[in-house]
């Protein structure tokens, strides 16, 4: 047994990081309005990083603050126009401020005007807005089957919706403002999906040119005399292809693919090359085998997942390959393998073998103890629980979800902090010891740990929230280190019923690169 000390020191009061949280953005509310005729109006205040609201009802009436997110306020008008101020206060102490038109009128709604338009980045999104007079809200029922429910949104707002599947269905929108009386609309709509990328993928990273060996990227120069499409004799089980350009940027597309192979102009050696990469796009592929193919001892695939109507960045070890018994020394064709057999279609960029990367290092030691005594937030060993986000939008950070060795793991480069949240269900620590994490850096010099708790209200800033942070100083780079801390030491941290952030923060916090695994309590 080998075991790592890493100095440690704590501070309870360290919030400067907070000075480098963004204003709130996003700020609205969702009106809605009693229809009885006396001009009672519901305002839900939204927003992002926001801590608070505080509402201006535009009457002169008191102004209603310290509303938390997910409050709707009622407040009785008279008929009129009134302009509604939302403000939404941040974790730093920087608000937002936004105005919105309040028209109070007993009439019905006249001049109703709805656009349906079908999601220019997202597949199977409608997005209905509706404008009328007398009017201050309406309901769309989007018309699938099992889902009744309205959505309902602001006048002048927009209303979206999801589709399991495309089709033709019926929409109806009805505009309601104070009287009884409602206006209706009612369209049969096509609902279409995305089915090829609209953006490129990640662009590949400079690298040196003894780094990498380029089958197909703009990034690189590639290998010459490569044929993307040889006839393999795959006859009626499918595979066709063409050239697919997306803003000037060429990829492969494979479509109905079954099986489909790359023939090179000449054999490559990749013996010196760590990972084979690819980027995938796909809107009905479950995943791709990958396959290189030896001149002497033929061929082993790699399967990986895909992401539907996304890109999918892959990065596949050569060691996947030469674990296998494969020879690579002598590579001239790579194969993919779509599933579902020849039924979907693919777009594939950068293709390239290449070393030298963070990713080199090898996966983070495997956990070894009882499932029955950890509560996994993050690991590949144990059942994780639900975490809303592992990247807040008031971090400072950049998340890469990367695989290592096989094994999942978070990279957050640019570390100065980063906030993980699992607040839609808090995490009840009470039971636990220890607070364990595997943390990766090839240069900082400083990391801290924050734990809070959202108290019995479950939300923050409610008044009950306790918190604790520990920095470790001058932690060991350039291998794993696993911090196994006793939640004793977290002092200021009294209760553990509804643990509900995580911060990690990093130093020097301009070029910090950091991986993250095995995240979890146990006890």
């Amino acid at each position: 047994m080998v075991t790592f000390f890493v100095g440690c020191s704590e501070d309870e009061n360290d919030l400067s990081f907070i000075n480098s949280v963004a204003s709130p953005t996003e700020v609205s509310a969702i009106t809605t309005i009693a229809q009885d005729n006396t001009g009672l109006v519901t305002l839900t205040p939204l927003g992002t990083a926001v801590i608070n609201f505080a509402i201006d009802f535009g009457d002169g009436s008191e102004i209603v603050e310290a509303i938390e997110p997910g409050s709707k306020i009622d407040h009785i008008y008279t008929e009129g126009s009134y302009q509604v101020k939302i403000i939404g206060n941040g974790l730093s102490g920087k608000s937002t401020e936004t105005t919105q038109t309040v028209e109070v009128s007993f009439n019905a709604p006249e001049n109703l005007v709805v656009t349906i338009e079908n999601d220019t980045t997202v597949s199977k999104q409608v997005n209905v807005t509706a404008s009328a007079d007398f009017a201050m809200f309406f309901d769309v029922y989007f018309g699938e089957t099992g889902n009744d429910e309205p959505v309902t949104a602001t006048i002048g707002e927009t209303a979206s919706y999801v589709y399991t599947d495309p089709g033709t269905y019926t929409i109806k929108v009805v505009a309601k403002g104070g009287a009884l009386a409602t206006t209706e609309y009612t369209e049969e709509f096509l609902v279409t999906a995305i089915v090829q990328p609209i953006t490129s993928a990640a662009t590949p990273p400079g690298r040196a040119e003894e780094d990498v060996i380029s089958i197909f990227s703009a990034a690189y120069i590639d290998e010459g005399g490569a044929d993307y499409f040889p006839d393999w004799n795959q006859g009626s089980q499918g595979s066709g292809w063409g050239p697919f350009d997306v803003n000037g940027d060429d990829m492969l597309q494979y479509t109905n693919l079954s099986y489909q192979g790359i023939q090179f102009g000449a054999a490559v050696d990749v013996t010196s090359m760590e990972f084979i990469h690819l980027d995938v796009w796909t809107a009905d592929e479950i995943t791709i085998e990958t396959s290189l193919i030896s001149v002497v001892n033929g061929e082993q695939p790699y399967v990986s997942d895909l992401t539907p109507n996304e890109w999918t960045s892959i990065d596949i070890p050569i060691s996947a390959y030469t674990d296998l018994g494969l020879i690579v020394d002598d590579i001239h064709q790579l194969k993919f393998v779509g599933a579902p057999w020849a039924e979907g279609t693919v777009f594939i960029d950068n293709i390239y073998f290449y070393k030298g990367t963070v990713q080199t290092i090898g996966a983070a030691p495997t956990p070894s103890l009882p499932a029955a005594n950890v509560i996994s937030m993050f690991s590949d060993a144990y059942t994780d629980i639900p975490v809303d986000t592992w990247i807040t939008s008031w971090s400072n950070a950049v998340l890469n979800d990367i695989v290592l060795d096989g094994n999942a793991t978070k990279e957050y480069s640019a570390l100065d902090f980063v906030g993980i949240e699992a607040t839609t269900t808090t995490i009840d620590a009470t039971s636990m010891t220890h607070f364990h994490t595997d943390i990766y850096s090839s240069d900082f010099t400083e990391f801290k740990i924050k734990l809070v708790d959202f108290g019995a209200d479950g939300a923050f800033g409610g008044g009950d929230d306790v918190e604790h942070e520990i920095t470790f100083s001058s932690p060991a780079t350039g291998t794993w280190v696993s911090l196994d801390i006793p939640l004793s030491d977290f002092t200021g941290l009294t209760t553990r019923a509804n643990i509900a952030q995580l911060i990690y923060a990093g130093s020097p916090t301009s070029n910090t690169t950091v991986l993250i695994d095995n995240v979890y309590f146990h006890n």
